[in-house]
């Protein structure tokens, strides 16, 4: 079947927090944006957030939860306003939600047992791509064990695009983590899946690690005995890469604006903050979190769990509809 046709995966996320809230608003504000989408997870979690934001806002239209039973019935269901769920696990009672905001390994459990059907359901050619509603960190590993792959996490909005060497570490590890190895690994995981997505290879631009990429060694050697050499093997393999660059200018010069492209198409920013707070500040609204080095296309909203806003009816959806958006681009 051809990957445009089939469904788009969207697991519901940590039930205790605004996933279900903001994939029921998504279904109910922007009915034609998610045709063709299916969620993943637990049909009473669904319900139990369609209800709150029938209850908070009663003037709004109500989205109706359509059980699915298995894959084949979406075709001749699926009208606009309503949700389709197809229930992966043991159906939970409303008895046995977590409380909204609240740490639990059962909502980490069946967060993770929808983002491993949904993944293998991507596998099989079940389902075109994956879209992951917010997860939280603690309550994944409480309910399941997760292993290390060679990924990396790519931020992206309308404006600038971001890949980074390393992530949820202590700024310590993170320097730690810029070698050689790992710097070549993620030039060549973001050309890789930069030219599956567009055909063409990436324009990249390499950041620093230090002030200024180390004024020739005046700042730190990191450039002069990592960066350099892991550049200089990237372009004896093919890769069109530009750096190391000054960090606090690299991400103004591959901005797109006013409609016309940045010098980069994207930049390998060396630490978790390095690389997202440029995004972050051009509005998290439009963010989309894309997972690179996997056989599928997985997208999520730049966005966590916001227990303090789960149950209230405050969360906005604008981001987990761009997370679709571009899921949609990048399965053509």
């Amino acid at each position: 079947m051809a990957t445009a046709s089939l469904p788009i995966a969207i697991t519901l996320g940590d039930v205790a927090g605004i996933g279900p809230e903001i994939i029921s608003q998504a279904f109910r504000d922007a009915p034609d944006q998610m045709q063709g989408c299916v969620v993943i997870g637990d049909v009473a979690a669904m319900q139990r957030a369609v209800d709150m934001l029938a209850h908070v806002q009663p003037q709004a239209p109500r989205v109706q939860v359509l059980p699915v039973m298995q894959l084949s019935e979406l075709p001749r269901m699926r009208a606009a306003g309503d949700m389709p769920v197809l229930q992966i696990s043991q159906a939970l009672s409303a008895a046995q939600l977590p409380a909204w905001g609240q740490i639990s390994a059962v909502a980490g459990q069946l967060a993770a047992d929808a983002v491993v059907w949904a993944a293998n359901a991507a596998l099989r050619g079940e389902v075109a791509s994956l879209v992951t509603a917010p997860l939280h960190k603690e309550a994944l590993h409480l309910g399941v064990a997760v292993d290390d792959l060679p990924v990396r996490m790519m931020l992206a909005n309308p404006e600038l695009r971001t890949v980074l060497v390393s992530i949820h570490v202590s700024l310590r590890e993170a320097i730690d983590a810029v070698t050689i190895e790992n710097v070549l690994q993620t030039l060549r995981i973001t050309h890789q899946a930069q030219l599956a997505a567009t055909g063409r290879a990436p324009h990249m631009g390499v950041a620093g690690l230090n002030p200024h990429a180390g004024e020739g060694g005046l700042m730190g050697r990191e450039e002069l005995d990592i960066l350099i050499p892991a550049l200089q093997q990237a372009r004896a393999e093919g890769l069109w890469v530009n750096g190391p660059l000054a960090p606090d200018t690299i991400f103004m010069r591959a901005r797109a604006k006013n409609g016309a492209p940045g010098e980069f198409d994207v930049v390998i920013a060396m630490y978790h903050d390095q690389g997202l707070i440029p995004v972050k500040y051009l509005g998290v609204e439009q963010g989309v979190n894309v997972t690179l080095g996997l056989p599928l296309v997985r997208t999520s909203p730049d966005h966590g769990t916001a227990f303090d806003l789960a149950g209230t009816g405050r969360a906005d959806s604008a981001s987990l509809l761009a997370a679709l958006q571009m899921a949609r681009q990048l399965r053509q």
